[in-house]
């Protein structure tokens, strides 16, 4: 018994549980999230409208909106986008398909690991505009050369995010599992995946985000069409309105799809008793 009882009041006090944020929370995080662009973006209308900047270089979202509403009823803006997105979805799922697998095998085999991953870590060091001229001899400059240079930069963080989660699994855990003489099938079922699904996530978010910004250098392989050529041919043609067009739109087609395959990720992260800030 502790001389003063202020150590067994605080041990005994209840313990006031982690309030997890409301759905109404979660709809006022995601508004506020458009706070700081909006506020940015009205501030420098104002400041173009009553001349304290010029607007001919970085162009006031008026313009910007203008020429997104001429590209768009003209029906090229959907047409740039498409292109994109089926350029990102393929290489994206031939990079998630690979990086998954590699990364599993050499996580889970040590002579796989030794034999393996030095020359993968060596050529994630490669920067993607080095693989262009390469992609193109093989592939042409056609869209296999664009969906595998796309590929090539989401296989690296979903590899890396599985080799390094299924490194990090505890081993007492795994030894656990054989003690149950559970079958290899079983041991990845039923405690391999599930520890490293939360890492995998992630590693598929960054993957994703990745595969948007490779997509920009396949895009100035001789493509037509596509949000990179965009870019391009307002560099050309000297629109910078165009070309902050297509960022924007990069920026918000990005955001659309991390917060889908977030979305669609979820149910498998229910399990997770994690802590949230909620202040």
């Amino acid at each position: 018994m502790p001389a003063d009882g202020s150590l067994a009041l605080e041990a005994s006090a209840p313990v006031e549980p982690v309030r997890r944020p409301s759905r109404g929370a979660g709809s006022y995080s995601a508004l506020a999230g458009f706070l700081v662009p909006v506020v940015l973006g009205l501030a420098w209308e104002a400041a173009v409208r009553f001349g304290v900047a010029n607007g001919r270089l970085v162009p006031p979202p008026s313009v910007i909106f203008q020429t997104l509403y001429e590209l768009a009823i003209t029906g090229e803006l959907y047409t740039h986008i498409k292109a994109t997105l089926f350029r990102v979805l393929s290489g994206f799922a031939a990079g998630t398909i690979a990086g998954t697998l590699i990364g599993a095998l050499v996580g889970y085999a040590q002579t796989a690991r030794v034999l393996i991953d030095p020359s993968l870590q060596g050529l994630r060091a490669v920067p993607s505009i080095a693989w262009v001229p390469l992609f193109i001899l093989w592939f042409g400059i056609f869209e296999a050369s664009k969906i595998t240079l796309v590929a090539v930069g989401v296989f690296f963080p979903i590899y890396l995010g599985v080799l390094g989660a299924l490194l990090s699994v505890d081993r007492k855990i795994v030894e656990v599992g054989r003690a149950f003489r559970l079958s290899s099938f079983a041991l990845v079922r039923r405690i391999l995946l599930p520890s490293i699904l939360p890492a995998y996530v992630v590693a598929l978010r960054g993957g994703l985000g990745l595969g948007w910004m490779f997509v920009v250098a396949a895009e100035f392989m001789g493509a037509s069409e596509g949000l990179g050529y965009l870019l391009v041919d307002g560099q050309q043609l000297g629109k910078p309105q165009q070309i902050v067009a297509a960022i924007l739109t990069f920026a918000i087609l990005g955001q659309l799809s991390d917060w889908l395959l977030s979305r669609l990720t979820a149910p498998f992260l229910r399990w997770q008793d994690s802590f949230v800030r909620t202040s």
